[in-house]
């Protein structure tokens, strides 16, 4: 990948990252498309991982201690679900890569769906193993996943598949512009 397709990965993930500072729709966020994207486009499988990664945390910083600061107590640097909310990011950066150079509407959003299964499941499994709101026995990890449907179907999986399809177009639109642009 040429040094100005990296620049404009970053740049679009670094603006995918500013959809969870602004005020949104609940869960409407581009957090799966970015991750998505990042494992797709980035050839750098280090930045492909510690982009999403790094914007995500440091959004957090964000959301935590200016946003809802009113809600703790001194400097939050990790929500208490970040470890699964961070897995899921990894998982969904890996299912980019099978996406690699293969771009295609359909499989833009069948990634899409899959990454938003893939955060569902784990981040869930997060709630349901490291709090105390659900028994923990498999019936609590039913009423986990089962609470945390509609947060899945109306937020996550719409916004995923809506960001997908702006990131992975955008990026092939100006990377196929400038490439005839260079030739003509």
């Amino acid at each position: 990948m040429k040094n100005k397709n990296i620049l404009l990965a970053l740049g679009l993930i670094l603006l995918a990252v500013v959809t969870r500072l602004v005020p949104h729709y609940p869960n409407f966020t581009a957090v799966g498309a970015m991750a998505l994207f990042a494992g797709a486009t980035l050839k750098k499988k280090t930045l492909a991982f510690a982009l999403p990664l790094a914007a995500f945390w440091l959004s957090d910083l964000v959301i935590n201690n200016v946003i809802y600061a009113q809600y703790t107590e001194g400097f939050a640097w990790f929500t208490h679900g970040f470890v699964y909310q961070a897995l899921a990011i990894v998982l969904i950066t890996l299912l980019g890569g099978f996406l690699s150079n293969k771009g295609t509407k359909s499989r833009v959003v069948l990634g899409g769906l899959l990454a938003t299964v893939l955060f569902f499941l784990v981040s869930n499994f997060g709630v349901w193993q490291s709090g105390t709101m659900y028994p923990h026995h498999l019936g609590g990890l039913m009423a986990a996943y089962t609470a945390g449907i509609p947060f899945a179907l109306q937020g996550t999986l719409l916004s995923t598949v809506f960001y997908s399809a702006i990131l992975f177009g955008v990026y092939d639109y100006l990377t196929k512009s400038s490439a005839v642009t260079q030739t003509a």
